[in-house]
């Protein structure tokens, strides 16, 4: 029976990379493994065919003799090739059992050698999660709040264990204390986790009162929450150790704080500049004025010259947000919208009846310029 080309079987070229054989094999095993496919006879034996084929290619040695002499140089018709990689049954089983545990979740022998063990107790506690809404200000200038979270903390009653007081956990009568039930299938010998025990090869038979055998209790527990000066929207605040606790001596998870900044009535924030818009009259803008403005540090002295026109900006420098855990401020940038009044009395129709006819301008259209477009697309 003529022996389809490895790298056919894998569907990649001759030059592909030892991660590219990786992937598509993993692909393959995942679309013809048999326990996908049972009774599928045909898939079986794609499955054993792509198989070999990662064996071979996977091996630097034996790839570089399939390079050089094909599938000869794993019968014994080519000097140049040894005894085969077979050799009666799979090699590399080490690296394909690594590539099923990836793919299935569990563990794979080829030839019926044993690999790993009982799993561990220990688990890790579960990470936390909380939302803090904060004002402007408090984000702008740093806050404390204590919060009161509800969390799996250690049981104290039986120090974690499950049992009650004076007894412990028995061996798992399902998997006598390995942790894995077995199973045959082909020349496959799979291990999976012990369903009875999870795979920590004990048993609680006498639970603790306190916990039900489940070794920790839901507890409220208050934090202080330290917020630095200067933070935004979303922003995570870790603190290690402060989730759930773990099991059987696990590490705790941690506990994200994730921050709401609430809006400002009329300061915009982009990144740590301040940015708000300031209403003037026509003669304001003129003739020039002083205006007392706020800023969130409080009043600020803010002088228009003459003329100033409708959209100029004036920047206060280090009049915006503290730098997040660094020194120094952005600005506050404002901007000046020239306010065309909407209702005249007579007499102020007068006036400016009397001003417009001493000023002189010519009232024809004039382009504009490539700036003044590309601020207009994006306002």
């Amino acid at each position: 029976m003529t022996k389809v080309d490895f790298y056919e079987v894998l569907s990649v070229s001759r030059d592909a990379s030892d991660q590219e054989l990786k992937t598509a094999y993993r692909k393959l095993a995942m679309q013809y493994h048999p326990d996908r496919n049972p009774g599928d006879a045909a898939a079986e034996e794609k499955f054993k065919e792509c198989s070999e084929a990662y064996q071979v290619l996977s091996d630097p040695d034996k790839r570089a003799a399939y390079d050089r002499y094909g599938h000869a140089a794993f019968n014994g018709s080519s000097s140049g090739a040894g005894a085969g990689p077979f050799g009666g049954g799979f090699g590399g089983a080490q690296d394909l059992g690594d590539i099923f545990g990836d793919l299935f979740g569990e563990m794979f022998n080829m030839g019926g050698s044993s690999r790993g063990g009982r799993a561990s107790r220990a688990q890790r506690g579960r990470d936390l999660r909380y939302d803090m809404t904060l004002e402007f200000e408090e984000a702008v200038f740093g806050m404390e709040r204590e919060i009161k979270i509800r969390r799996n903390e250690t049981c104290t009653e039986c120090q974690g264990t499950g049992a009650a007081k004076g007894k412990q956990p028995v061996t798992c009568s399902q998997c006598g204390g390995r942790g894995q039930q077995r199973f045959q299938q082909g020349f496959f010998s799979v291990a999976r986790t012990c369903s009875a025990c999870g795979g920590t090869g004990t048993q609680i038979t006498d639970p603790c009162p306190a916990c039900r055998g489940e070794t920790r209790v839901q507890t409220e527990h208050t934090i202080l929450v330290k917020v630095p000066a200067g933070v935004e929207q979303d922003t995570r605040i870790r603190y290690q150790g402060e989730g759930e606790a773990g099991k059987f001596g696990g590490p705790a998870g941690d506990l994200y704080v994730v921050l709401n900044v609430k809006s400002h009535k009329f300061f915009e924030r982009e990144g740590d500049d301040l940015h708000c818009v300031l209403p003037i009259s026509f003669p304001q803008a003129a003739l020039g004025t002083e205006l007392e403005i706020q800023t969130l540090e409080g009043m600020e002295t803010l002088r228009i010259p003459e003329g100033t026109q409708s959209g100029k900006e004036f920047r206060l420098r280090g009049k915006g947000v503290p730098h997040l855990n660094e020194r120094g401020k952005g600005d506050l940038i404002v901007e000046i919208r020239v306010q065309t009044p909407a209702k005249l009395n007579k007499h102020q129709k007068d006036l400016l009846r009397q001003l417009g006819e001493t000023m002189e301008i010519e009232n024809t259209p004039t382009s504009r310029g490539i700036f003044d477009k590309v601020k207009e697309m994006f306002n």
